[in-house]
């Protein structure tokens, strides 16, 4: 049996990050993943997706050139071979950069393989005993692959196997009107693929607002896109030339069907139950507000644990850790605003609540919007869809929550994200004086509109 001062399982966004601390601070620590370093972000997440979604606005800005009056002779093609190895090229160079950071750290040990609980202290992998006082999971999360008449029978795709496509398909059908599958359905159709989103509920992006949903499905179909929402029945069967998807109100006959109905965590073959770790009905581990489960010395960060499917939580899920059990801080789980971005194009930046959050919630609320049409930054560009949304507590004057759905609406968002986390009173950011002419210098004058509902 080896021994080690803390043991880590999973290296996506957390574990490596908390690993690589208490090995500045003179630990032991064992860093066991059983496929990649850099978890789903680095190799099927963020940085591959979103080098695809610079290519496909690439793609789109050159086709429709001629409004800015600049001319492409011919027709805008897409060589997807080249698409797929520049995502590859972004994943690799991070991966790399992983490996050789971890290689030149005294006191590190990587391990490639499964990890599982024999007890509390202990875990093997590869045939190997490990034991620490502290484990540390980090296990991430996978796509979920609904139980739907025919999936079985056809060959279809997640949100990890599309990454490696090299040819475009004709017609894809994206099963799943989220996060995910809004991004590839509008990636793909830049590409030049016919494209059909398919979502069983009434919206799409359920999350969000009425409003934001609508102006998102606008976006969507504005570029081509067909939508079929409230899709009750959906059915998969072969045809001569590719799949069949077969809903109550439509037939679509695709050559490629994406799944993205959701992600689950990585927890069902850990062995937790060896170890005595508790999950929740979906499989999440189940945390305190330090992050720590119900088993003493054993702590789940990142995906697995619930509180955040994104890898800025998970990396905060780092650094809460650090600070609690490396720099005698008291950092809570609680604390943290959530926010988020949906990257298409333009891009829905979100912090904090909802409207219909606010409503429920039982707060005097103050609401404000403004089309993306009176932004100047926004007509210079001529990518005027979208709005801004801003929601205040009318009694304390903070700021609630606000979506920014337009152009650089992931990084305008983050003038809110900063007032909320510091406390700032909306009153006060309304004073501000912004650089023009930008996006960001609407803010003011969105905050000046705040009327009661």
């Amino acid at each position: 049996m080896k021994s080690f001062d803390a043991i880590v399982i999973g290296a996506g966004q957390a574990g490596p990050f908390l690993a690589a601390r208490m090995v500045e601070k003179g630990m032991k620590v064992a860093l066991i993943e059983r496929k990649f370093l850099g978890g789903t972000c680095v190799n099927a997440g963020c940085m591959p997706t979103k080098t695809l979604v610079a290519s496909a606005r690439a793609a789109h800005v050159a086709r429709n050139g001629a409004t800015y009056g600049v001319n492409i002779p011919g027709e805008i093609a897409i060589d997807m071979k080249v698409v797929r190895a520049r995502a590859e090229t972004v994943t690799m160079n991070a991966r790399n950069g992983l490996i050789g950071w971890f290689a030149g750290m005294d006191g590190m040990t990587v391990i490639y393989g499964h990890a599982r609980f024999e007890d509390l202290k202990t875990v093997s992998v590869n045939g190997e005993t490990l034991t620490a006082p502290r484990i540390f999971l980090n296990v991430g999360a996978r796509p979920v692959i609904p139980d739907l008449p025919g999936i079985n029978d056809i060959d279809y795709l997640t949100s990890t196997s599309i990454i490696d496509l090299d040819s475009l398909p004709r017609h894809l059908a994206v099963i799943g009107g989220s996060y995910i599958g809004l991004e590839f359905a509008q990636m793909y159709r830049r590409f030049g693929a016919e494209v059909s989103v398919i979502e069983h509920g009434p919206k799409l992006a359920s999350r969000e607002d009425e409003d934001i949903s609508d102006a998102i499905a606008d976006v969507l179909r504005s570029e081509g896109i067909d939508i079929h929402t409230g899709a009750s029945e959906i059915a998969f069967s072969k045809s001569s030339d590719g799949i069949t998807v077969a809903t109550d109100s439509a037939r679509i006959d695709a050559s490629h069907v994406l799944i993205a109905t959701g992600r689950k965590p990585n927890t069902d073959d850990l062995g937790l139950d060896a170890a005595g770790v508790i999950t929740d009905g979906r499989g999440f581990i189940t945390v305190d507000d330090k992050l720590a489960t119900n088993v003493d010395g054993i702590w789940a960060l990142g995906d697995c644990n619930g509180h955040g499917a994104f890898t800025h939580t998970s990396y905060n899920d780092f650094e809460i850790a650090a600070a609690n059990l490396l720099d005698s801080d008291d950092r809570k789980l609680s604390s943290r605003i959530l926010a988020y971005a949906l990257y298409i194009d333009p891009p829905l930046g979100r912090v904090g609540m909802t409207e219909k959050q606010a409503r429920a919630s039982g707060h005097k609320i103050l609401i404000s919007t403004r089309p993306m049409s009176r932004v100047g930054r926004a007509n210079e560009r001529g990518e005027t869809k979208g709005f801004m949304k801003v929601i205040a507590d009318a009694e304390t004057k903070k700021i609630l929550g606000a979506a920014i759905l337009g152009i650089e609406g992931d990084e305008v968002i983050h003038g809110i994200i900063d007032a909320m986390n510091a406390g700032t009173t909306y009153p006060a950011l309304q004073w501000s004086v912004p650089i023009h002419p930008t996006v960001s210098e609407l803010i003011p004058t969105l905050l000046g509109d705040l009327k009661p509902v």
